[in-house]
């Protein structure tokens, strides 16, 4: 039986086995790496970045020729009528419009490519031109146009660039530090301009072949966007169907260009946006409606290339009447808010209102009703100076109050409306209390004639359970008048 030692003596024979066959395989890699990265380094070398031809390919490549020869003849020839009525995926000029918009971008980087090379060449001549002017085939013109000659006062650059450029090249070229170039770097120079003059004439050829087949291909798309973005969309897209089945939100997207900021915030860069920016109705619209402006074209070039791509509309009516929409919206996007108009007052109530009433109403007015007392304080009697509770007008004022009088604070309390009433219910209680037939009661009462009349309350409890009717001069009962002196 083997011992827990014998164990890990062969668990690390194995790792040492392993370890070997892993080291191995690095070892491969690493040569494989090596080689690979002399390959490449050997490309580069190969690579001459004064020799044009080994830097610019595009024109000599088998694709170019054929795609160009096929726009040519498809110019020439003009619209084929008898393809209108197949399926628009197997038509031979929308595959080469899907071509075209392929060779399109090819193009525009092989421009970039010849512009660096001819800036590096034309630099020893004229360094600050490239600072003045930006656009690549402006830029090779103006190449092509001054040469060697270091006096621009002699060369007519009118037509080529605005006014104010030309001044500014003027002036700076006379205070430069260039110096002229070498024969041969000049031809060199000269060769890559007329290349990038000829790139340059060759996009023109293609866009205008996929503008003028657009109106075929997609007749409504082309009428809201164009016919040069709608050929981008559908080219980027990877054809109409493709862009058909596209949502909204993506098609916005195409053709955008990550920004790079180098550290920079973005929360101040524009929105991402692709090829929709080239529109004319997204030019004309202003800055802070352009987000809103993209996303209303986007969502109705897609219903465009909807309804293009199952032939819906092949007359662009559709088009047109989502274009009048786009405008009338953006129209009303830039209208002033309305006014705030006045708000009027309700209709008053004719009707008269309910109020409460009654007893416990009356008695609440009363008790909180403005007395005589305060009245005569708060009024004041023309040219007559009144009291004061500190004299000489100082303190509070009484007003009217003790004016009537001797001078003094004298008002006559008035007998309010509850009390005149409360004391005419007692004073009725009181003349019939001789009828009464409770033992508390008196046998003194006063009676309308000037007298006392004494009475027997129990004889005359007597006669109202009989149901006789009481009088005040009974035959059981005695009375006397004391007539008053």
């Amino acid at each position: 039986m083997a011992t827990l030692a014998d164990s890990f003596l062969a668990d690390l024979d194995e790792l040492s086995d392993n370890e070997a066959d892993v080291l191995e395989e690095a070892n491969d890699d690493v040569t494989n790496m090596e080689e690979d990265i002399d390959g490449d380094l050997a490309d580069i070398e190969n690579l001459n970045y004064d020799d044009l031809d080994s830097v610019s390919k595009l024109q000599k490549s088998q694709r170019y020729i054929d795609i160009m020869q096929k726009v040519e003849g498809a110019l020439e020839k003009g619209s084929d009528i008898s393809n209108q009525g197949m399926v628009l995926e197997d038509d031979p000029e929308y595959q080469l419009i899907v071509d075209c918009n392929g060779l399109s971008v090819d193009i525009e980087n092989e421009i970039i490519i010849i512009h660096n090379f001819i800036r590096d060449k034309y630099r020893l001549k004229f360094p600050e031109l490239e600072s003045l002017v930006h656009h690549p085939i402006d830029y090779a013109r103006v190449v092509k146009k001054i040469g060697n000659e270091m006096d621009l006062t002699l060369v007519d650059l009118e037509g080529l660039l605005p006014s104010a450029i030309i001044m500014v090249v003027s002036v700076t070229a006379s205070t430069t530090s260039g110096k002229p170039l070498p024969e041969d770097d000049l031809q060199k120079t000269i060769d890559a301009c007329d290349r990038a003059l000829a790139l340059d004439a060759a996009k023109k050829n293609v866009l205008d072949f996929v503008e003028s087949r657009m109106g075929y291909i997609a007749p409504n798309l082309s009428t809201i966007v164009g016919s040069a973005v709608a050929a981008k969309l559908m080219g980027t897209a990877g054809g109409l169907s493709a862009l058909a089945k596209m949502p909204a939100c993506n098609v916005q997207l195409l053709g955008a260009k990550k920004k790079t900021l180098a550290g920079f915030s973005t929360a101040t860069s524009q929105f991402r946006v692709g090829y929709i920016e080239q529109t004319e109705i997204f030019q004309t619209t202003p800055p802070a409606l352009r987000s809103r402006a993209c996303r209303l074209l986007a969502s109705k070039a897609t219903l465009a290339a909807r309804i293009d791509s199952t032939r819906g509309d092949p007359s662009g009516n559709a088009g047109k009447t989502l274009k009048e929409e786009i405008h009338k919206k953006i129209e009303k996007w830039q209208e002033p808010p309305p006014a705030k108009q006045p708000k009027p007052l309700p209709v008053p109530d004719s009707e008269p209102k309910k109020k409460r009433g009654g007893r416990r109403l009356r008695k609440m007015k009363e008790r909180y009703a403005i007395t005589d007392m305060r009245k005569l304080a708060n009024r004041m009697q023309f040219g007559v100076p009144e009291e004061s509770s500190l004299g000489d007008g100082l303190g509070e004022g009484y007003g009217m109050l003790g004016q009537a009088g001797s001078g003094k604070l004298r008002v006559s309390v008035g007998q309010s409306k509850l009390a005149a009433k409360v004391a005419k219910k007692f004073k009725e209680k009181s003349y019939g209390s001789s009828g009464a037939t409770s033992g508390l009661t008196s046998s003194l009462a006063f009676t309308p004639v000037q007298g006392i009349e004494l009475t027997n309350p129990q004889a005359h409890a007597h006669q109202l359970g009989s149901g006789t009717q009481s009088t005040y001069f009974s035959e059981t009962g005695t009375f006397s008048k004391i007539k008053r002196t």
